[in-house]
């Protein structure tokens, strides 16, 4: 059987030395990709800027099924599979729609909270955080996204109920970063993905050059 690369979201620091906590590989490369391209309304009124003048962003919003079946690891008898079947892939996917949680920081925080007297400085609870994820989709599509939403079916059950097989859908948007933005893995990944899609429009030429000749006479 020949190479196949399989798509992955992967949650990462803020830095690219930073830890990887959290990597979902998809077992199975979704049949499917959807991608949608929601426009801002352009000015229409008389007195507003020239309907071709930019003005918001688009926003393109990607929905997909992953599929995971622990069947095959089960029959090699897989250690993780016999225990949880699926569990531990559907575990990490839940895991990139909370915000990232530190357990020793959230004791300390909150020892710091109840311990003091009545005046000493009170240590005030640190902002919880969503996970930076991208999506990896094939080598020219490394895209920041947000996870909008995640809808998971559990299809078949061991003896002891952990699922072995299940579907998860999960929607969601390409992250427009803010030049301003701190997150440089990002970043990175956004202006390399859209140079690719810029490569492959313009590679497109070449396909309709002699067809433009033909379309515009003069």
């Amino acid at each position: 059987m020949g190479f196949l690369m399989r798509g992955a979201l992967i949650e990462y620091g803020s830095g690219l030395m930073g830890p990887i906590p959290n990597v979902v590989i998809f077992q199975f490369n979704p049949e499917t990709l959807t991608r949608t391209v929601q426009i801002p309304p352009r000015p229409t009124s008389g007195t507003s800027r020239e309907t071709t003048q930019a003005g918001e962003p688009s926003i393109e919003k990607i929905t997909l099924t992953a599929k995971f079946s622990a069947a095959d690891e089960m029959g090699d008898n897989k250690v993780l599979a016999r225990l949880f079947g699926v569990g531990t892939r559907l575990a990490a996917l839940e895991k990139m729609v909370h915000p990232s949680s530190d357990l020793l920081g959230a004791i300390g925080a909150a020892l710091g909270l109840s311990g003091g007297g009545a005046g000493e400085p009170r240590q005030t609870m640190p902002r919880q955080k969503f996970p930076r994820i991208l999506f990896i989709w094939g080598p020219f599509r490394i895209l920041p996204v947000v996870l909008e939403s995640m809808s998971i079916t559990e299809q078949q059950y061991d003896f002891v109920l952990n699922p072995v097989q299940a579907e998860v859908s999960i929607s969601m948007s390409v992250n427009a970063i803010d030049i301003c933005s701190d997150d440089d893995v990002a970043k990175g990944a956004l202006n390399y993905s859209n140079m690719a899609k810029e490569a492959q429009a313009m590679a497109n030429l070449a396909n309709t050059a002699e067809q433009i000749v033909e379309l515009i006479p003069f």
